[in-house]
């Protein structure tokens, strides 16, 4: 029999999974939750498959919520500000929190349970941020850190005596060999993602995003996941073109054609599509220099001319264009990159990134 009931918040990383193993491992029951966003840089495979294969192997039900809108809104009007980039750190685990809180209180859990520990992350872990975030989010005294709990004031669990705080840890800063130790000792041996990372904070996607926002203020979640993949340049005339670098970009960017204004394909060769966003029609300028750029980026890169199909996603209309793919080259060169050259691909297992 259980001795009592958590909630964790379970992201699939390192220190979340130790954290409810440890809780588990007192008798607890824990139900997980995993918070998906578009920001999330932890793995190719993405968190939310880790979270699930996590909650697997540490035998817990998971719940998956989707906290990207409530996030964007965070990242547009962020009441504890920003990070070195577009991070609203503070404001992002307020409001996770206030959602596993609620979540708390229709599964009958007394308290939280996170893999966090005291100065591993420069804004939220630090203990005035921890204790502001438990505040505004309505938890005071019900978040239990198992990782760093004896460098933290007991919470209730601890002192009711439903968590025996012998047996929890004093871990503080950025270091993960106490970490990796201690999951040899659990036998916990598959954490890809060690030190999970956050796109916002990123140089190139923060500055890319911050140009989208200003420029579409209304702009929807679509528009901002194809912030996170493809070569994206202004045209002549002020334009967003978009030119995927690989397979998995091209997928991207047709699976999410709808938040374009055009598509553009070449014809009778391979090679990436284009994207337009606008306001509205794209202008011909534009149209043909995406044109050239596909042509470019193509496998008709040595042709003296390529033929282009451009159409609306709503196939509404469509225009054939032929483009020199070396115009395309200079238009390479010579057009502006928006936010800079390129956004990381997503990590591979074990390899740290930065976060908040």
């Amino acid at each position: 029999m259980p001795r009592g009931k958590a909630v964790a918040l379970l992201s699939g990383g390192l220190d979340s999974r130790l954290a409810v193993k440890m809780v588990v491992d007192q008798g607890i029951e824990v139900v997980a939750v995993n918070f998906v966003t578009p920001f999330c840089t932890c793995t190719s495979h993405g968190c939310r498959s880790e979270a699930r294969l996590a909650a697997l192997q540490l035998g817990v039900p998971l719940k998956v919520m989707n906290n990207s809108e409530a996030l964007l809104g965070a990242v547009r009007h962020p009441k504890h500000g920003h990070g070195r980039g577009l991070n609203p750190c503070l404001d992002c685990r307020i409001l996770s929190f206030k959602r596993a809180a609620e979540y708390m209180e229709q599964v009958g859990a007394t308290f939280i349970v996170t893999g966090e520990v005291v100065g591993q992350r420069p804004m939220s872990q630090r203990r005035k941020a921890m204790d502001i975030i438990e505040e505004e989010a309505g938890l005071t005294g019900r978040v239990l850190r198992p990782l760093s709990a004896r460098h933290l004031p007991p919470t209730q669990p601890e002192l009711s005596g439903l968590i025996d705080r012998e047996r929890l840890l004093g871990i503080v800063g950025r270091g993960r060999r106490e970490q990796m130790d201690l999951a040899a000792e659990m036998g916990i041996n598959d954490y890809p993602c060690p030190a999970g990372g956050c796109l916002l904070t990123d140089p190139v996607f923060a500055a890319r995003l911050g140009v989208l926002l200003h420029e579409y203020p209304q702009v929807a979640m679509p528009q901002v996941t194809l912030m996170k993949a493809g070569r994206h340049f202004r045209s002549s005339v002020g334009e967003w073109i978009i030119i995927p670098r690989d397979d998995l970009e091209n997928r991207r960017l047709f699976n999410l054609r709808h938040a374009l204004s055009a598509v553009l394909e070449a014809q009778e060769v391979g090679g990436p599509q284009g994207g337009v966003m606008t306001r509205g029609t794209p202008s011909e300028v534009t149209l043909h220099e995406a044109a050239a750029l596909v042509a470019r980026y193509g496998q008709g890169r040595e042709r003296e001319e390529v033929d282009v199909l451009a159409y609306a996603p709503d196939d509404s209309w469509q225009r054939s264009l032929v483009v020199s793919p070396e115009e395309g080259a200079r238009l390479a060169e010579r057009l502006e990159k928006i936010g800079g050259d390129k956004v990381p691909r997503p990590r591979s297992a074990h390899q740290p990134t930065a976060g908040c």
